[in-house]
């Protein structure tokens, strides 16, 4: 896919220069009459200073000239998705085309992906199992293609029972995906809830898999469902994924462990319900899957409102985005609050300061203050009286680049150009 990036330059490279353009040789000044510091706190008239890529200021409002006047929105660091499949997208037919394509038009679609998700107010995801990430991770990170911060767990661990390996063959696996570049490590360790969520790897290959990746400096996020929840948790594993039919106890002994947990209460099933026709038939998508995911949408929004009342536990946002989803990220906010009645605060910070501290990046993204990345984004509302502000994002910083700019008293980018 590397070879391909290049053919995507002509299609972005407006957006590229557009941001571009907006790389100050002075600091810049954003005001803001109601603030988000990431935290669960909330600022009250405030400048903002960014130079270069990192924030140097948060101070009260002063009479200094201002570059971009966010008053009347809500301002906020970007957010964080903690499971995402940045590269998967409908092929050429229109049909479930996966992760694994590397033609240019595959290429196309996951830098349009990329756009898109950042035009949603995500500055990082977490993209968790393809080896086309990397690529994708990489041109960002220079420069050469706009889109959203990428960790990337490039080939997950697919359990299979005892075909999986023994211990010492999954330590392997991990060592080799640490070369191949990636960020963490993704762990299937149960069947899709199309297939029941039966567990797939034993407590032996699971404390195996997270011991050695922690040896290797990576996080580890595992696919559990049912008794693989406790499983993970016991194995010393960073993060639970999607969770479902989890006990209570599972969800106590994850918050006594400081285990994260990122459970899916609506997108990602809505997505698939959503583009049944683009699904359906193609690998892993079948009447009877369908079927069980509609049953279990109710049971994923009961995971979700019991974790949101386990004292102490870490519940993070992620969306399990794939194709249909990406640009639509925010729609998780409006489930966990709406279906799960998670408190809306709570749910900014699952994606700010706590979505920072499981990337282990809480001491570079996630909060406004002194000295973190100039990750900003401003929403025309206030989500904590209505969360469907979380749809209407009007700026978008990423590292003190401006990539969105609609405010309703937007400067324009540089002269002849419009936001």
């Amino acid at each position: 896919m590397h070879k391909l990036i290049s053919g995507i330059l002509a299609m972005l490279v407006i957006c590229t220069f557009v941001a571009s353009a907006q790389s100050a040789n002075h600091p810049v000044v954003i005001a803001a009459t109601t603030a988000f510091d990431g935290k669960g706190n909330v600022l009250h008239d405030v400048h903002i200073k960014v130079d270069g890529a990192r924030i140097v200021a948060v101070n009260p409002s002063s009479s200094e000239p201002v570059d971009y006047d966010l008053r009347g929105l809500t301002v906020l660091p970007g957010w964080i998705d903690a499971h995402a499949h940045i590269t998967w997208s409908f092929g050429p037919d229109g049909r479930n085309a996966g992760t694994e394509g590397t033609t240019q038009g595959d290429a196309y679609r996951s830098a349009s992906n990329a756009w898109v998700t950042l035009m949603g107010g995500f500055t990082t995801v977490q993209s968790v199992g393809s080896p086309t990430d990397i690529s994708l991770r990489d041109a960002i990170a220079k420069g050469i293609l706009p889109g959203p911060r990428i960790l990337t767990a490039v080939e997950p661990l697919v359990g299979k029972g005892e075909a999986t390996g023994t211990p010492e063959e999954i330590r392997a696996f991990i060592r080799k995906q640490k070369e191949a570049g990636a960020d963490l490590i993704k762990i299937f360790a149960s069947k899709s809830i199309r297939q029941g969520g039966g567990m797939t790897l034993s407590q032996e290959q699971l404390n195996a898999a997270c011991d050695e990746a922690h040896k290797q400096g990576l996080r580890t996020l595992v696919h559990a469902y049912k008794d693989a929840v406790r499983a993970a948790t016991l194995a010393g594993c960073t993060q639970i994924e999607h969770g479902t039919l989890a006990s209570d106890d599972d969800l106590k002994l994850m918050a006594k462990r400081g285990t994260y947990f990122d459970p899916q209460c609506g997108l990602v099933i809505e997505n698939y319900m959503l583009n049944k026709s683009r699904y359906i038939g193609t690998e892993g998508y079948t009447d009877e899957g369908f079927a069980a995911m509609e049953k279990i949408l109710p049971v994923d929004h009961e995971i979700v409102q019991h974790a949101a009342k386990t004292p102490g536990l870490k519940m993070v946002f992620g969306t399990d985005a794939v194709a249909g989803a990406h640009g639509r990220n925010a729609e998780e906010f409006i489930d966990r609050v709406r279906d799960c009645g998670v408190d809306p605060m709570s749910a900014m910070v699952s994606a700010n300061s706590l979505g920072a501290e499981a990337l282990g990046m809480a001491d570079q993204i996630g909060s406004l203050a002194v000295g973190m990345q100039a990750d900003i984004i401003a929403l025309d509302g206030d989500p904590l009286k209505d969360i469907t502000a979380v749809r209407r994002v009007v700026f978008v910083m990423k590292g003190g680049l401006v990539f969105k700019n609609v405010a309703p008293k937007a400067i324009p980018l540089f002269a002849g150009v419009q936001p």
